[in-house]
């Protein structure tokens, strides 16, 4: 009797919303990182601001970011609408780009930073849990890492912008500043048109915004990964201080966004292929190559003496950042409940953007009154602290 042959079916490609999603983090982000790129020279070299100052707003916007995000998910949790925020906060933060060009002091960047994320923290939770929901079963890691490296596309090719108008514009900044609004509203425009939210069949119910209650539902697993973010985020500060580690060290002005292009390049070349990884492999494994790809470039930050090494360190910081970040939310997602996910990535980005807030402070301290070896050598410390916490306790078991 002849055999019948049975086949497996192929794996399904990744829904098409998932690739619009990505490309909507690709144009927002080629709208932030072509002012972010700029903002900390600008800060210091036209509105003559401190090392602290780049700190605090840096680590303020990231904190305003991380409070509303923690109410934007529990908002789509109970509304069970998670495009609609997505929505308000993409619009926010492409409305807010006209605040940087118009800002005459550090404070009204301030306010045009915090406007800005804002926005951040309005899309991201149900942004994330949307990308969770659309997820097919066995592809959270892919889906979450393209749509990082997606993200991350972007946020190289917005510095690589803003090199190219400052030298058309002979280094006006707030020019480049008005440029940036294109692409955040073509951002928003994929989103509307080509996103389109799937049924739930689990409505939020009616409860209070932090109901800790509620949070005991959320198990073991998850508080490691949240124990995780936090500590990496102690360690790891604000981006705007690889820039001016490198502008430090003679980088011209019209050159500095190429610091968040080297980054952002390791960044989306890895984030997608770790993803599809941490479907198959020890997702452990990578998350404390992270930890030690992290020591290994604050150790060259801190010690390099010239531009080449500098740019390794950044390099390497990419290459943390590709190691981690799309993990990290891949992991929030598989370690809370469906109709609970928008809550927990609002408590895990609450937590990590007050850690960010700490971390961006202290760096700005240590590089005022030490100077930046002494930032990035404390950025070492406490990734290793970390590292050792999480093997020692265990913090990473069955993550």
């Amino acid at each position: 009797m002849a055999q019948i042959k049975t086949s497996t079916p192929a794996a399904s490609p990744l829904p098409a919303g998932i690739w619009a999603l990505g490309f909507v983090s690709l144009f927002m982000d080629i709208s932030s990182e072509m002012i972010h790129a700029l903002l900390p020279v600008f800060l210091v070299t036209v509105l003559g601001a401190s090392t602290l100052t780049v700190g605090a707003i840096e680590g303020i916007g990231e904190a305003t970011a991380a409070v509303t995000k923690l109410f934007s998910g529990w908002l789509s949790d109970r509304l069970g609408q998670r495009k609609l925020l997505t929505v308000i906060g993409y619009g926010l933060g492409a409305l807010s780009k006209p605040l940087f060009a118009l800002a005459l002091s550090p404070a009204g960047v301030l306010v045009a930073r915090v406007t800005d994320r804002v926005g951040k923290g309005v899309r991201g939770a149900p942004r994330d849990a949307l990308v969770g929901d659309l997820a097919p079963p066995g592809m959270q890691g892919a889906a979450f890492g393209l749509r990082q490296s997606l993200d991350t596309v972007g946020a190289f090719i917005g510095p690589l912008l803003a090199i190219a108008l400052m030298a058309l514009f002979h280094d006006r900044f707030r020019l480049v500043f008005w440029c940036a609004l294109i692409p955040g509203f073509v951002a928003v425009t994929i989103l509307v048109l080509a996103v389109r939210e799937p049924p739930r069949r689990i409505r939020g119910q009616r409860r209070t915004p932090i109901n800790w209650q509620e949070l005991r539902n959320l198990d073991a697993g998850y508080w490691r990964v949240l124990g995780v973010g936090v500590v990496l985020n102690l360690a790891r500060f604000s981006e705007a201080f690889l820039i001016l580690r490198a502008t430090g060290l003679g980088l011209p002005l019209v050159w500095t966004p190429i610091v968040l292009v080297v980054m952002n390049i390791v960044y989306a070349l890895t984030a997608y292929p770790v993803g599809v990884l941490s479907d198959k492999a020890s997702k452990r494994f990578i998350l404390f190559a992270g930890f030690l790809v992290l020591i290994a470039a604050d150790m060259v930050l801190s010690l390099g003496a010239g531009l080449t090494a500098v740019m390794l360190g950044i390099g390497l910081w990419g290459l943390h950042m590709g190691l981690t970040q799309g993990l990290l939310a891949r992991l929030v997602a598989d370690t809370a409940p469906a109709r609970l996910r928008g809550t927990a990535f609002g408590v895990f980005h609450l937590t990590t953007g007050l850690a960010i807030l700490t971390a961006s402070l202290i760096a700005g301290g240590l590089w005022d009154w030490l100077g930046p070896a002494a930032t990035f050598l404390a950025g070492a410390g406490f990734t290793v602290v970390g590292l050792i916490g999480a093997v020692v306790t265990k913090a990473a078991h069955e993550i």
